[in-house]
């Protein structure tokens, strides 16, 4: 099972990554570009404010869809550092699970949506292309993102439940500083972080 999950995993998180690091990317330029000429050269792209909402939104969605994988969405973990840990996984299951069937839904219905777009032969307004092209976003990021919880679930179905890690906000942070931060600071960060602060 291992040996499927693994390169798929890998391709759907080069996809994720490269359409929202390209997408980000790309509507920045663009955005930029029409500021200047605009106000430099008293003309601009009249498609270009359309593609750089798109461009945005395919970022953030596919961004969204790489957060599961690295379990940087917001999360409440009180309740779960309160409870024994083999009750804690029970619930870990489940909220995964109810997240899992969530997401595949969005994208079932967003897929029947794109389908209702496509045959009603919708066009975007400057950029004049299908809006199945933009509208395809939703299927196939909440798709992935399905996939990645998928995993997750995987995973903490197979793990015992002492070993079954719930990383809070603060030692993600903390985590993110010890590759840049001096030792110093770091000290600083985790005494407070351990007084409560963070």
């Amino acid at each position: 099972m291992k040996q499927i999950f693994t390169p798929v995993g890998k391709v759907i998180g080069f996809i994720n990554q490269s359409i929202a690091a390209f997408g980000i990317s790309a509507g920045v330029a663009l955005a930029f570009y029409n500021v200047v000429a605009r106000y430099m050269f008293d003309t601009s792209l009249t498609w270009a404010s359309e593609l750089t909402i798109y461009l945005f939104l395919w970022s953030v969605f596919f961004g969204a869809a790489y957060c599961f994988k690295e379990d940087a969405h917001i999360s409440i973990s009180i309740l779960l550092d309160a409870l024994s840990p083999r009750v804690a996984k029970g619930f870990m299951l489940l909220s995964h699970g109810i997240t899992f069937v969530y997401l595949l839904a969005v994208s079932f219905y967003g897929y029947k949506y794109l389908q209702l777009v496509i045959e009603l032969e919708e066009t975007s307004v400057d950029l004049e292309i299908p809006m199945w092209i933009p509208y395809s976003v939703i299927p196939i990021a909440f798709a992935f993102a399905a996939y990645r919880v998928g995993e997750k679930i995987l995973y903490i179905f197979r793990t015992p439940a002492e070993k079954v890690k719930i990383v809070s906000e603060a030692e993600m942070i903390l985590a993110e500083m010890e590759a840049s931060a001096p030792e110093d600071v770091l000290d600083a960060v985790k005494k407070r972080s351990i007084g409560g602060v963070l």
